[in-house]
């Protein structure tokens, strides 16, 4: 009798452990539900509609570094399937892809739904059952998996993979169903929170900076405990988001709020050097007005602001500049600080915990509660920073399971 295996959940892991199981044991009895009429929601609305297949970094090592949870964990699955390995896999089925400079994988045509297609075709060229507008009301283990359906069907299988993602993006069906599917067989679920967050900030004169942005900025977390990182980020109407920021919320993302962050906007340069450096074009035009002047080392409206903050009046000139306005002006730039009062979800939203990694055996992603049963991606408590890290952690242990399962 061929194995029977069920597949809860076709997003980036669900799809791709039945594409493995498809291309390598198709005598299997496979079947995928999901939720959604269509696979792929989530892949497909990543990266902005474009689809942010997985990262460019080429070190491993560095790759696993952008896990806040789970690295550890996943280093088999990685070493087995790494991003390069995702990349060749992807274009050996015919969607080329592209290197942006930030070392973030998109399709060339810029469009998720072509990634998508990849599982799509290969699951129609086989005998993979996918049955789609399906919701799972509950997971039973008698024998054999039991998996009941909203239609009232039960199916039957030797083995149950469990791939429903978190509970961010709830539009595209990641309800958080998932946890209590693993709960039903005997497993726990860690503290769970969003992750990849913008921070909205409780000073009012953050909206004066709405849309201006900084390549590299370094950026301390203080709250119960401390978190740094360095990137690029951008101020909102509310608050402060971008690549820097989303990372910092995933390291903090279990600290609690109110906290306080603060900003170096000359991460490169000590405060000798900017001070030197911020003499030097005040003395080139002495007459000249201290904000304008300011601009020269950021964005004029940030300048504007610091004299604000500062006391330091608009029409004041260079030369009339004391000691103390330098100094507490390069203070400001290199050490800005703001209170977060909130977290925002952006785009790439996920969510921090999840199944309890010491219960699940790292090298087939299989319980080691329940034989036969397996997960992969965002349902174990495994979250990465924003630019193609998530997706690649779902698409290395959905490898990983379709491998295990063969």
């Amino acid at each position: 009798m061929n194995k029977r295996i069920i597949i809860i959940g076709a997003g980036a892991a669900g799809m791709m452990t039945a594409a493995i199981l498809a291309e390598k044991h198709n005598e299997a009895e496979i079947t995928l539900v999901e939720r959604n009429p269509r696979m792929g929601q989530k892949v497909i609305i990543s990266g902005g509609g474009r689809c942010n297949v997985t990262t460019g970094v080429e070190d491993l090592k560095e790759v696993l570094k952008a896990y806040p949870r789970g690295a550890k964990f996943i280093r088999t699955a990685f070493y087995a399937f790494p991003p390069r390995a995702m990349r060749d896999w992807v274009e050996s089925h015919g969607v080329p892809l592209k290197k942006e400079a930030d070392l973030r994988i998109f399709p060339r045509s810029n469009k998720g739904t072509d990634v998508v297609g990849i599982f799509e075709k290969i699951l129609k060229d086989s005998d993979v059952r996918v049955m789609c507008k399906r919701v799972v009301n509950s997971v039973a283990h008698d024998g054999e998996f039991k998996v009941e359906l909203n239609t009232g069907e039960v199916l039957s299988g030797d083995y149950l993979v469990i791939t429903t993602g978190g509970q961010a993006y709830k539009r595209t069906g990641s309800k958080g169903d998932g946890y209590s599917f693993a709960q039903a067989l005997g497993h726990s679920i860690t503290k769970l929170a969003p992750s990849l967050t913008a921070f909205t900030i409780q000073e009012q004169w953050v909206r004066d900076l709405a849309g201006v942005s900084f390549p590299e900025v370094r950026l301390r977390f203080i709250g119960a405990e401390k978190y740094e990182f360095a990137g690029p980020i951008m101020f909102t109407h509310k608050g402060v988001t971008g690549p820097a920021i989303f990372a910092l919320s995933a390291m903090s993302a279990f600290e609690s709020l109110p906290a306080t962050l603060e900003f170096d906007f000359f991460p490169q340069k000590n405060h000798e050097q900017l001070s030197a450096q911020l003499k030097k074009v005040l003395a080139a035009a002495p007459k000249k007005q201290f904000h304008n002047s300011l601009s020269q080392l950021i964005p004029h409206s940030f300048s504007k602001l610091i004299c604000d903050l500062n006391d330091i009046p608009l029409e004041k000139r260079n030369n009339e500049l004391s000691k103390k306005d330098i100094n507490r002006t390069i203070q400001r730039i290199k050490q800005l600080s703001l209170k977060i009062k909130g977290r925002s979800p952006g785009e790439e939203f996920v969510t921090a915990g999840g199944v309890d990694l010491k219960e699940v055996d790292p090298k087939s992603f299989q319980s080691k509660i329940q034989p036969g049963l397996f997960f992969a991606g965002e349902v174990l408590n495994i979250d990465g920073f924003t630019g193609g890290y998530n997706l690649h952690a779902a698409w290395a242990g959905g490898h990983l399971v379709g491998e295990s399962l063969s």
